[in-house]
């Protein structure tokens, strides 16, 4: 049984080795040494012309047209060398011809280069470098779009692995083969009869009977006599496998019907050695006999043709059982002498002459004889047991390097979806911070707009309660206009703010421009001036009416200063004639009493005469609030600016700068800086001006700001509750 199996496994291998172009006697060649060992393919290439005319090609073979006919020709010669198992010859000639073809041959060449070196691999049994070339094949096949090239590289790849033991694989290559080539008959019989052939390995008769008969109608509708018979002649082998002599005896008589009549030895041969075992297991010698002489008669040996082995093996058969084992031992011999150490055909030869060496009763050379048998099957499945090894190492080294990729692929996925993650987290955190950023500024934004709205009201606020306090020009001029005796209003710097048309006469008679706007010791000659400035200055420390004398074109005019009594800072000059002088006493006070009230506040007038202990706390707390206020106005005029208090004078146009010993100073104003110099009638309504412009023209912090407004608050409070507003 053993032999047997290892009998099958051979002819399995046989079948497949033709099936990827190999000659049908490939794996009986003649060599008596062991098949090279498997090596890399090479990597330096010879100069393709030197390697032509080395095979007797000239130079230019090799470029343009001629190139696709110059390695039809290498190939020819190089399966030649092949078939006589002259492997190392076969890849010189493979070199020449991927030399020729160049660095970047088409896809077609390519492909067909790769499949050339597998087969090459495949006959040197290197079954696993066969599978790598096979697949390099397939890719450039596919890269092609040739749909015929894919199907015959898959049935080379079948090939491979089910000499690698990998039968599972070999069977879906094959089917894949056979869907690319279901629709190309003459090469679609290749695949069928490829699968026939290992599911008669498998012992599955039936499957391996259905694919033989739609191989032989494939090769049939093709007109393929040859291959049809050659069909037919493994059908019957296998029906004979399984003990179907009579179906497998008229499958077989069918084929040699067929090949007789075409020069197809080989197959001949085969058939007739089949025909001479199906004999043998009906007991006919006599027809046994007749076939293995009609197949040995076959073998044209002038030729150099060799009888295949299994032919060799059912004529020594007949001889032994014909009782001549001694022919049958001489022919044993002659059929191992042209086999290969790892032919698959040596066990059941071995087997054989120790049959014929028992027959011929010299049992020691019989006990030589099985052992050799048993040496050369131990061989063959070891050399199987090695390739399925080889194979499983490196499926496995395959799955692991799979494993390892696949799993370093998760770690680098993990680590870029955590790294994605972060990216991610971290612009959302980032978009986060920017939105509450981008929110808080637009609330400072908006607070800040209202604030500066409010800063804005409050500042228009502030300028039109300081413009309501001063005095009112036009009501004032309506009313000096209404009176016949000269009057004129000052401010506190000497500036004159209105004039009647009496004044007006008296100082510019004949003037066209008015007087109003212009300071009044502007008008005076230099020592008239000079008095009139020491007459305001001692107005402003006493508060007692000033009389003074001075000249106007000639004229000499009585002039009294006093002020309005209505806490505004504006004073009265009032203006006579020198002789007029008598009367002239009383025209300020007159003026005074007919001045009107400054704007729509009202002025507060604390008169000077004696008062209640109420009237008297409540004018001290007034007055201090008026020092407070004065002294927050230069603080915070101070701390804004970083101007003293005589630009505050100056810029303000509300206090009078005068020039002492040299020196600019605000006397007025600095009289409201302390409780024990402010005048007995203080000119509150300064003051209030003067705490409104730091508000509305100052930058100032928002405690400084609410501390000066509380300070406004209270002097305005102190206005309003003695209802003098």
């Amino acid at each position: 049984m053993v032999e047997e199996k290892l009998r099958r496994v051979a002819a399995l291998a046989a079948v497949l080795v033709g099936s990827l172009g190999i000659g049908a006697d490939a794996l009986a060649a003649a060599d008596a040494h062991a098949p090279p060992a498997c090596v890399a393919a090479t990597t330096v290439l010879p100069d393709p012309a030197q390697c032509l005319r080395g095979y007797g090609f000239d130079s230019a073979a090799g470029r343009g047209d001629r190139a696709e006919a110059t390695l039809a020709a290498l190939y020819k010669r190089a399966g030649t060398h092949m078939d006589l198992s002259q492997f190392t010859e076969a890849t010189q000639i493979l070199d020449c011809a991927e030399a020729v073809a160049g660095a970047h041959p088409s896809a077609a060449i390519a492909q067909e280069l790769a499949r050339r070196r597998g087969v090459l691999e495949f006959r040197r049994e290197c079954p696993l470098q066969a599978l790598n070339w096979f697949k390099r094949a397939l890719a450039e096949a596919e890269r092609s779009e040739n749909r015929v090239a894919q199907g015959k590289n898959w049935t080379n790849i079948g090939a491979a692995l089910l000499r690698l033991g990998d039968v599972r694989g070999a069977l879906q290559a094959q089917t894949a083969s056979l869907d690319l080539l279901r629709g190309v008959p003459a090469e679609a019989a290749r695949p069928l009869n490829n699968l026939a052939e290992i599911y008669r390995d498998l012992g599955d008769a039936a499957q391996a009977s259905r694919y033989y008969r739609q191989a032989h109608d494939a090769h049939l509708a093709t007109g393929n006599q040859v291959e049809a018979a050659h069909t037919l002649e493994s059908w019957g082998a296998s029906l004979l496998d399984r003990g179907d002599n009579r179906g497998g005896e008229a499958l077989l008589l069918q084929a040699r019907e067929a090949l007789l009549k075409t020069d197809n030895r080989k197959y001949l041969q085969r058939t007739y050695a089949e025909l001479a075992r199906a004999a043998q297991a009906r007991g006919d010698l006599d027809a046994a006999e007749r076939w293995a002489r009609s197949g040995l008669a076959a073998v044209n040996a002038g030729a150099g043709e060799i009888a295949p082995a299994p032919l060799q093996l059912q004529a020594a058969q007949v001889e032994r059982l014909r009782g001549r084992p001694r022919a049958a031992l001489q022919r044993v011999e002659a059929a191992l002498g042209t086999l290969s150490a790892h032919d698959g055909d040596r066990p059941a030869l071995l087997a054989e002459a120790a049959a014929a060496h028992e027959a011929l009763g010299e049992w020691p050379q019989a006990m030589a004889a099985l052992r050799r048998s048993e040496q050369a099957a131990r061989v063959l499945r070891e050399a199987q047991y090695d390739r399925e090894t080889q194979w499983l190492q490196l499926r496995f080294a395959t799955a692991e390097r799979d494993r390892t990729i696949a799993a370093l692929a998760a770690q680098n996925r993990v680590r870029s979806l955590a790294l994605w993650l972060t990216v991610v987290s971290a612009l959302a955190a980032l978009l986060g911070l920017t939105v509450f950023f981008l929110r808080r500024q637009q609330r400072a934004r908006v607070a800040e707009a209202a604030r500066r709205a409010r800063l804005d009201e409050e500042i228009d606020y502030y300028r039109r309660a300081a413009d309501e306090l001063g005095v009112d020009r036009a009501r004032l001029q309506a009313a000096l206009d209404s009176r016949e005796d000269a009057v004129l209003v000052l401010d506190g710097a000497g500036q004159v703010l209105a004039a009647n048309r009496a004044a007006s006469e008296l100082v510019q008679p004949g003037a066209q421009a008015p007087v109003a706007g212009r300071g009044f010791g502007e008008l005076l000659g230099g020592d008239d001036a000079r008095r009139f400035a020491q007459a305001l200055e001692h107005l402003e420390e006493s508060s007692a009416p000033q009389r003074l004398a001075f000249s106007f074109g000639g004229e000499r005019l009585n002039a009294q200063l006093s002020e309005s009594g209505h806490g505004e800072g504006s004073i009265v000059l009032g203006l006579r004639r020198a002789e007029h002088s008598a009367a002239g006493h009383s025209v300020a006070e007159h003026a005074v009493d007919a001045l009107p009230e400054a704007g729509a506040d009202a002025a507060v007038e604390f008169k000077v005469e004696p008062a209640g202990p109420g009237d008297e706390a409540l004018r001290s707390s007034f007055r201090r609030a008026l020092v407070e206020l004065m002294l927050a106005v230069v603080e915070a005029w101070e701390r804004s600016t970083g101007q003293g208090r005589l630009e505050l004078a100056e810029k303000s146009r509300i206090w009078r700068v005068t020039v002492d010993d040299g020196r600019l100073r605000a006397r007025a104003m600095e009289r409201y800086l302390s409780l024990s110099k402010l005048p007995r009638q203080p000119r509150w309504r300064d003051v209030l001006r003067s705490g409104y412009y730091v508000l509305a023209e100052c930058p100032l912090e928002e405690t400084v700001r609410g501390e000066l407004q509380r300070h406004v608050d209270a002097v305005l409070a102190y206005t309003r509750r003695n209802a003098l507003v």
